[in-house]
């Protein structure tokens, strides 16, 4: 019987994701394919160090525990989807059993993305290092992320999993973030005044935020049959945005059925701000300007989607 990807969270990520492969990268470069096989062949047991969102990948994971059948029926699939061959792609997948991480499949193209693969796997996020990979995606309309080199968030003594979102260009479309940049500030709030009551349409992480929102639902029933258990998993929104126009964001995660367990509406202050205390394992916004402060406190996504991203000609 077929394995069935429908009913679980499922994100693919690239192994520039997952782990540093600034050395390997070096040798490729400088030396080219054939001293860079060679290379990973002599390292095949030496792991690779780990990379951004290593921490997010090992915490999502670990929230299979709450299956009643992890093993035939996890919460939460992760796929490796790699431009590497099946043979330079082997110290990656020994570097995954390292760690035990709990990713048994993959997909190996030696030289070519694998993006494509997305809507066949069901999957509601793409990680990768590879801005050009990410940038193809996004343009294909999959969900999809670039890793940026940001500081790294693993506090070993906490089992929590924080993930942190900006609102417009990430969760939703641009339509408002349109008229912010066409017809100013406020011009933007009246229109989010007019249009409270409107969800917003999907943006590029809107799936992935919904199955998110699945397994904080299984946590509250677990807290159910036991009393003890504490949630892991928490969802923050962090956003420029502030009053009149946070009433139609709010709305719009209401008519999505979920709900954030935080919400900062900033209108103008630094986001890197709240994110160093907030300080959550993975951060994603779609404004580069906002990603440079918060690199350097918080591992942190570029998502580039639409009008903040497009090039000007």
């Amino acid at each position: 019987m077929a394995y069935d990807l429908e009913s679980r969270l499922v994100i693919g990520v690239s192994s520039s994701a997952v782990f540093d492969l600034s050395e390997s990268d070096a040798v490729f470069k400088r030396d080219g394919e054939e001293h860079y096989r060679k290379f990973q062949e002599k390292n095949l047991d030496s792991p690779l160090p780990k990379g951004m969102s290593f921490s997010f990948v090992r915490r999502l994971l670990s929230l299979n525990d709450l299956s009643a059948d992890p093993v035939n029926d996890p919460l939460v699939e992760v796929v490796l989807l790699s431009r590497n061959d099946p043979d330079t792609g082997l110290r990656v997948m020994k570097t995954i059993e390292h760690y035990g991480l709990k990713i048994t499949r993959a997909i190996f193209m030696q030289g070519k993305s694998p993006y494509d693969y997305i809507p066949a796997l069901n999957i509601s996020l793409f990680l990768s290092g590879n801005r050009s990979d990410v940038d193809s995606a996004i343009k294909s309309g999959y969900p999809a992320g670039h890793v940026l080199d940001s500081k790294i968030i693993d506090d070993e003594g906490d089992s929590s999993l924080r993930i942190a979102f900006d609102f417009d260009g990430v969760l939703a479309g641009d339509e408002s973030e349109v008229v912010m940049q066409s017809e100013g500030l406020t011009q933007f709030h009246a229109h989010e005044v007019r249009n409270v009551t409107q969800p917003h349409n999907p943006g590029p992480l809107k799936e992935f935020l919904v199955r998110i929102s699945k397994i904080q639902s299984v946590e509250e029933q677990r807290k159910i049959s036991d009393p003890k258990y504490k949630n892991r998993l928490r969802v923050s929104i962090v956003t420029a945005r502030n009053a009149p126009s946070h009433e139609r964001a709010l709305n719009t995660l209401k008519n999505w059925g979920v709900m954030a367990n935080d919400a900062f509406f900033l209108g103008g202050i630094e986001k890197g701000k709240v994110l160093g205390v907030l300080r959550p394992h993975i951060f994603f916004d779609d404004q580069s300007g906002h990603l440079r402060a918060a690199s350097a406190l918080v591992p942190s996504v570029h998502v580039p989607f639409g009008i903040t991203n497009e090039q000007v000609s």
